[in-house]
């Protein structure tokens, strides 16, 4: 049988439609249109998750350039799984990644209503918090040190409003994954004061004390170890303390995108005196998920 190179040619675009054709009514996209995402490094990644049943359905990862841009905003997905899927679920993962399961990194996520979920870091799946309720106060002081001249050297957060050091922070308790970190904005340069999960006792580290035993508080003397583009002992006057929200474990030095509680240092600045922290909700991406 003789067939035309022009039969051949439509036969071969049928077979290809069809295939096609068959390929797009097993999948949906699935878009994302979320904001205040940073850019993770090249040690990790983001990953979204369909919840189906109870159980978590990856629909893809991307990342994060430094204009806060994803990767990429349309994944295909199976189609069935989207269709019944209860909430979209979005986690920080590292890279590379041979666990398939979700990290316990769960960043944001929402229900869906219909076509359409509302992303926020205060879904159940998520931090499970706003943060509405946090409060903080910090003092400048070296506790570790002996000396009386390096007194605006030192970010404790702790109150001394009753004459007495007492807790200066009011923070909700975290889910799995997470962990709290201090930080003093040097010389636009932000120096971490060391993690903790309570805002009573020590945190978990003290690389730039002194010698001297410190308050059982989240907080860090500058006096030695000084990082780059920093001179210890330094003058906090006019910086920033910072309590972040950070992955755990973290492989990041410098501070997640989460940060409820900012304080204004003022400038100049006194020593042993109380100051308060304000609520940053600025801090929080927030998006949709859209199917």
């Amino acid at each position: 049988m003789n067939i035309k190179p022009f039969a051949v040619v439509s036969i071969l675009a049928l077979f290809l439609f069809s295939c096609k054709k068959e390929k797009d009514d097993n999948t949906l996209p699935l878009n994302l249109n979320i904001s205040g995402l940073e850019d993770l490094g090249p040690a990790a990644r983001y990953e979204g998750w369909l919840v189906v049943n109870g159980t978590p359905v990856s629909t893809g990862t991307f990342t994060v350039n430094a204009s806060g841009q994803l990767s990429q905003t349309s994944f295909d997905v199976d189609r069935i799984q989207l269709e019944n899927a209860a909430a979209f679920v979005l986690t920080v993962e590292p890279f590379p990644d041979a666990n398939p399961a979700p990290s316990e990194q769960k960043l944001m996520g929402g229900d869906f209503s219909s076509s359409n979920a509302a992303l926020s870091i205060g879904h159940p799946a998520a931090l499970n918090t706003m943060f509405s309720t946090a409060t903080g106060k910090y003092v400048l002081a070296t506790p570790t040190t002996t000396s009386t001249t390096d007194e605006l050297s030192g970010l404790w957060f702790l109150s001394l409003m009753t004459g007495s050091p007492t807790t200066g922070l009011s923070l909700p308790a975290l889910p799995a994954g997470w962990r709290y970190e201090g930080w003093a904005l040097i010389n636009g340069i932000p120096v971490t004061t060391g993690t903790f999960t309570a805002a009573s006792g020590s945190d978990g580290a003290a690389p730039f004390s002194g010698t001297a035993m410190a308050p059982p508080f989240p907080g860090e003397d500058f006096i030695m170890n000084a990082p780059a583009g920093t001179t210890f002992p330094t003058n906090l006057s006019g910086g920033l303390a910072v309590i972040s929200v950070e992955p755990f474990p973290d492989n990041s030095p410098a501070p997640f995108l989460l940060k409820p509680l900012v304080g204004n240092i003022p400038s100049p600045a006194m020593d042993h005196v109380t100051y308060n922290m304000n609520l940053n909700t600025t801090s929080f991406p927030t998006g949709t998920a859209t199917r």
